[in-house]
């Protein structure tokens, strides 16, 4: 399953950039995530509880920050794993700066499922993940906005 979207964020890249690279933000504006544990400069650890469709679950597992070019762009490897299930991404995330105090935001990624997700298929998930996508940026143009 491919994911993809564009965000325009009223904030410089660096402002951006800055905020997507600190885990107490990214915990903070990042939907259902209850915790993120920063291990080292790539690798983190999260736990998420998501409710997709009729069932729910909480999902433990690692996220990855990769070829980082500041403040342009970066990869994240996720996996996730859950009772209902296992998901496995990499999404590549590009800022681009519109003017000094607004960043176009643009994403996209392939999302592999496993278990009762891969059985409820995108009909499902495509939803819930524009609507988090969403979440996320509206609560980062919060942060931003203090």
């Amino acid at each position: 399953m491919t994911l993809s979207g564009t965000y325009t964020v009223n904030a410089p890249a660096q402002t951006i950039w800055d905020m997507m690279m600190d885990p107490e933000v990214l915990a903070r504006i990042t939907p259902a995530i209850t915790k993120l544990e920063k291990i080292d400069d790539e690798n983190f650890k999260a736990i998420a509880e998501v409710k997709i469709g009729p069932v729910g679950g909480a999902f433990s597992g690692n996220l990855k920050m990769v070829d980082k070019i500041q403040p342009e762009s970066f990869k994240l490897i996720i996996q996730q794993n859950s009772k209902i299930g296992n998901a496995a991404a990499e999404v590549s995330m590009n800022l681009k700066a519109l003017s000094e105090a607004q960043t176009e935001v643009s994403f996209t990624g392939d999302v592999k499922l496993s278990g009762m997700l891969n059985t409820m298929g995108g009909r499902v998930i495509t939803p819930v993940a524009n609507m988090l996508s969403k979440q996320f940026f509206e609560a980062l143009e919060k942060e931003v906005n203090g």
